[in-house]
């Protein structure tokens, strides 16, 4: 296996039988960017997946911000300037197996609109997460296969270590 630099993004050269071997083995810790195949050659390139949701306007944000440093190579999504995806919410949902776990019901929005008066749906959660960023717990750390959300303590340290190993 190689490396680019710092870059997170690595690559593994596999001949012959090694391509079965591939075709079994689970990458669930990268991201899959190219994989080439020539005859018996399979060249594989993959990127770790490293990413911070965040609202670049909370002060609690910034604070884990600062304690997760060194952010070198992760890529940093600031959320209120361009809100969540449908996919980049499918990407966190695929690790936490529901919505309700992403949502904030400390959101102003959450009162506001009558929404702790009301039973939701997990539907109900999805859709309001992609209207408006506010209801996005937060911050959100992806690391591979790993999902670390809100400011509490163990999900930080648990970030922290996950992005540092």
């Amino acid at each position: 296996m190689g490396c680019f630099s710092n870059t997170g993004i690595k690559f593994s050269v596999l001949l012959g039988d090694d391509k079965k071997v591939f075709q079994n083995r689970c990458f669930e810790d990268m991201k899959i960017v190219e994989l080439f195949e020539i005859g018996f050659l399979c060249i594989v390139i993959t990127k770790t997946m490293k990413k911070i949701y965040h609202l670049e306007t909370c002060k609690t944000c910034q604070k884990i911000l600062k304690e997760l440093e060194p952010l070198d190579g992760i890529e940093i999504r600031e959320i209120k300037s361009k809100g969540i995806t449908e996919k980049e919410l499918e990407e966190m949902y695929a690790i936490t197996g529901n919505y309700e776990s992403l949502f904030s019901r400390r959101a102003m929005l959450f009162r506001q609109r009558g929404l702790n008066e009301v039973q939701l749906s997990e539907k109900d959660f999805k859709k309001l997460i992609l209207e408006h960023y506010t209801f996005l717990k937060r911050p959100v750390v992806l690391v591979n296969n790993e999902i670390f959300i809100g400011n509490a303590r163990k999900a930080v340290e648990g970030a922290k270590a996950a992005l540092h190993s």
